[in-house]
């Protein structure tokens, strides 16, 4: 069966539209292709959804522009687009040993090293700046924060410790935050009930995701939770405590006045269903209920996050 990764379906409608092409000119679009799949464009988007969630209710009381908008949400793709290429340039060895990954640019070696690691420093480089340049300092330090950190903690510890997977959903965590900020220029309560919605989102999210491919983990050298927890009691009981604190965390929106009552009824109702494919999950310990707590966390999140911009004080 097929992993479930933004590759598969990208390089799959990708091949079909460069088999359209002349034979000239299928060189360069694939060139094209491979340094746009290497900045993960899917999982790049769900960073800007959440900048602009943060951006948005960040506007109730004060007065925004397009152009601030953009701004922001262009610097943050650009940091997010650099961090995701120099991750895969840092594991581009591992990522050759497992099958859902071996047939990334890099480890396929339809991009060389130097170039990936190159186009990953321009792009940061960039990002951070333009951030800083026509938003505002605060922004600018939380996205460079968030790339190095991503990089020089949660890369490097993924073969060290399974508690990778809470490292890394700091900086995961950190993008709407920046939308605040962005509006703000400070730290608002908003800010960190968004920062810490994500945060514990993305636990469930991708301790479901290490569940269904602990194989290829393994190949890898990777020390996910359920790499090395071989009947998944811990990973299923992780999945299932973050699923319930996740609860409560979504309701500090109300008193935080970033969403009203409509939102907080909604939340609650997600909320319990989110948590009933976590609890699935616990009394199985299957990976077909991996796959579904997987599947309910990606519809959980948006839905949540339309909710509390719906209802949004102000």
């Amino acid at each position: 069966m097929k992993a479930i990764t933004e590759t598969t379906i990208f390089r799959e409608t990708s091949e079909a539209a460069l088999a359209s092409l002349p034979i000239e000119r299928r060189a360069f679009a694939q060139q094209v292709v491979d340094y746009y799949e290497l900045t993960k464009p899917r999982m790049n988007f769900l960073i800007l959804v959440t900048t602009l969630v943060g951006f948005y209710l960040a506007s109730a009381h004060v007065v925004t522009s397009w152009l601030l908008l953009f701004n922001t949400l262009f610097g943050t793709l650009l940091t997010a687009a650099s961090a995701a290429v120099m991750n895969q340039w840092m594991e581009r060895r591992y990522d050759a040993l497992m099958p859902r990954t071996r047939n990334r640019p890099l480890p396929a070696g339809r991009v060389g090293p130097t170039a990936a690691l190159v186009f990953g420093i321009v792009l940061g480089a960039a990002g951070v700046l333009h951030l800083l340049a026509f938003v505002n300092p605060l922004t600018a330090g939380l996205g460079l924060f968030t790339h190095l950190s991503y990089l020089l903690i949660y890369t490097p510890m993924k073969r060290v410790t399974t508690l990778n997977t809470i490292i890394g959903a700091v900086p995961g965590a950190i993008p709407p935050m920046m939308g605040f900020t962005a509006v703000d220029n400070a730290i608002s309560p908003g800010a960190w009930v968004l920062f810490g919605v994500l945060f514990l989102w993305q636990m469930p999210h991708f301790l479901a995701i290490a569940a269904l491919y602990r194989d290829d983990y393994r190949l890898g050298g990777f020390k996910m939770l359920p790499v090395i927890d071989t009947d998944l009691a811990a990973t299923c009981r992780m999945a299932l405590l973050y699923t319930m604190a996740l609860i409560p965390v979504s309701l500090l929106a109300l008193p935080a006045q970033v969403s009203g009552m409509i939102y907080v009824a909604t939340a609650v109702v997600l909320g319990l269903g989110f948590l009933w494919y976590g609890v699935k999950f616990y009394r199985s310990r299957q990976r077909s209920d991996a796959r579904k707590l997987f599947f309910a966390s990606i519809i959980y999140l948006p839905l949540l996050l339309a909710a509390m911009m719906i209802d949004r004080i102000g």
